[in-house]
């Protein structure tokens, strides 16, 4: 479809949501005049509210039709925020700039006129049109710091070549009138759902549900019909859900076949081969970043601490790095994922592209061994600083940094001191209460500055002395286990006193012992003595014998005392 018709294809289905929308209020309008010329005061006036509640919606998704979105073109990941990232002249990055305008006039398009680096797994082309992307305007390149970070140097030609095949088939200037409408119907929608969730949260209220039962919910804009809950709203609504429906299948139809066009643009650039395995290695990344995002930046974020500057955008390379994970890694090349799909979604899964590419004949360009992709930067370990400085927050900024190994420590000590904060106020209590029992004079005050050295001997004194359930049963309660009794109101509770035992022993071990946990990059952080002994596995064993049902409390005072 030429670059005309898909603009006038736009336009109609742009068209199509002011046709609709403007039918549903003039059908407003018409029922509330209809009101006040026939019906009583008290009748037309509660028509009249009813109706500017139900056109509400409707108006907010036409007047916020022009709000300006971005013309971005999604790439090979979850598209680019607003939040710009780092610009790279070409007088900083002249290596790049020249692999840029090159892989430009092989695809037979204009160049960008701005780089920006960003912490994402994507690359992206943006274009600020003019008259609705009719016009051609100022182009930006986002390029995903993982993907320079991870790919080879033609794996990354294929990926910029991609999406400069975006830019030569129109697909940038057209995305204004498309992504507009689009996010104007879903956005109606949405405003039709909100007050159906009220409804029915409040509805869920009076039958006494939990009310974090409609917060686990899901709030994504539902397609689909509406329930019973705000019926007026779910009536209302559907004209739009259908609509949304249909453009959706419309626009995403048109985006998977400039997918695919951008595809073949970046083999016939970069090579069959290279292209193939980007998006192989970009499935891969995607992952691997998502992890180590999770699970060590996060992990250290939770305790105020980040790892050294440079370290948050450019760290997952030490994951990918680590050789226990590499027969992991080639697992997920061989393997990217079939994708959702979703007839919603504006790009074919990640496996047909791959299929497709593969298919094509040989170009005589194997994908040989290259040079990393991070080789086109000039001082990337300055940009990766940089690049913090622009995407984290001032509060993020002023963490404190502190090196990977420290960062692991301290940050698992801090999980563990919340996993045994509430066994130890189980425990403090289940003292203070046998303290009223005893008389004054054999009354000794529990230290309520304790370390946990000495909390862990309490405990397990009192699995000595039969009374760990007595304990436990001060832990914090479901619903379902405050109304259990016997074995079952133990079982109930089993998982949280297990949790609190062992972080409480682990922080024993630390306090009194040296112990440490250690990074690893391919397991998850594992504590250990001064002499490396891995205190794991037997440390698990110990509270599964000190919490079972005919308690043995002899290993864990023994791992103690070593």
């Amino acid at each position: 479809m030429g670059t005309s018709l898909r603009a006038l294809r736009a336009l109609i289905l742009l068209a199509g949501f002011y046709v609709l929308a403007l039918a549903v209020l003039a059908l407003l309008t018409g029922a509330a005049l209809a009101a006040w010329a026939w019906a009583p005061l008290a009748a037309a006036l509660t028509v009249t509210i009813l109706c500017a509640l139900l056109g509400l919606p409707v108006l907010r998704g036409v007047f916020t039709l022009g709000a300006a979105g971005g013309n971005r073109k999604r790439g090979s990941g979850n598209g680019v925020p607003e939040t710009e990232g780092l610009a790279v002249s070409d007088a900083e990055q002249p290596e790049l700039w020249r692999a840029v305008r090159s892989l430009a006039e092989r695809t037979g398009t204009r160049a960008p006129d701005a780089i920006l680096l960003t912490e994402e797994v994507n690359a992206a082309v943006r274009e600020d049109a003019r008259l609705l992307g009719l016009l051609p305007g100022r182009r930006r390149l986002y390029l995903g710091v993982p993907l320079l970070i991870g790919l080879t140097e033609p794996q990354l030609h294929s990926v910029i070549a991609h999406e400069l095949g975006h830019y030569g088939n129109a697909d940038t200037r057209l995305a204004g009138i498309t992504l507009r409408g689009r996010d104007s119907v879903l956005r109606t929608v949405e405003g039709f759902q909100a007050p159906r969730r009220k409804l029915r949260d409040r509805a869920w209220a009076r039958q006494g549900r939990p009310a974090g039962e409609a917060v686990r919910e899901s709030r994504s804009i539902d397609l689909g019909g509406g329930g019973r809950a705000g019926f007026g709203y779910g009536s209302m609504a559907r004209p739009f859900q259908a609509y949304a429906r249909f453009y959706l299948r419309a626009t995403n139809s048109v985006g998977r076949g400039q997918e695919l066009a951008a595809d073949r643009v970046a083999a016939r650039v970069a090579g069959r081969d290279a292209t193939a395995s980007a998006l192989r290695e970009i499935a891969v990344l995607d992952v691997v970043h998502d992890f180590y995002l999770n699970e060590y930046v996060a992990l250290g974020a939770r305790a105020a601490l980040l790892p050294p500057p440079g370290e948050v955008c450019g760290g997952v390379r030490h994951l990918l790095a680590d050789p226990e994970l590499r027969s992991d890694l080639a697992e997920l090349r061989g393997e990217p994922g079939p994708g959702n799909g979703s007839p919603y979604d504006s790009h074919p899964p990640v496996a047909e592209r791959i299929r497709l590419i593969e298919a094509l004949p040989d170009d005589g360009r194997a994908a040989d061994p290259a040079r990393p992709a991070l080789a086109l930067l000039r001082e990337p370990g300055r940009l990766l600083v940089e690049l913090e400085r622009v995407l984290l927050t001032p509060e993020a900024l002023a963490m404190e940094r502190a090196d990977w190994p420290e960062l692991i420590h301290r940050a698992t000590h801090a999980l563990a001191e919340a996993d045994a904060e509430a066994l130890r106020t189980a425990l403090s209590e289940a003292d203070a209460k046998m303290v009223r029992t005893l008389p004054m004079d054999a009354r000794e005050p529990r230290d309520s500055a304790a370390g946990a050295a000495r909390d862990l001997a309490a405990l397990l004194d009192a699995i000595h002395a039969g009374r760990l359930w007595q304990v436990a049963d001060h832990l914090p309660k479901s619903p379902e286990a405050a109304r259990a009794s016997g074995r079952a109101a133990r079982e109930f509770l089993r998982p949280a006193l297990e949790c609190g035992t062992r972080s409480l022993a682990e922080l024993a071990l630390v306090e009194a012992a040296g112990a440490r946990w250690t990074l690893s990059w391919s397991t998850p952080p594992r504590l250990r003595l001064a002499e490396e002994r891995d205190l794991t596995e037997p440390l698990a064993a110990a509270v599964r014998a000190a919490l079972a049902d005919d308690p043995d409390t002899a290993p864990l005072r023994a791992l103690l005392a070593n």
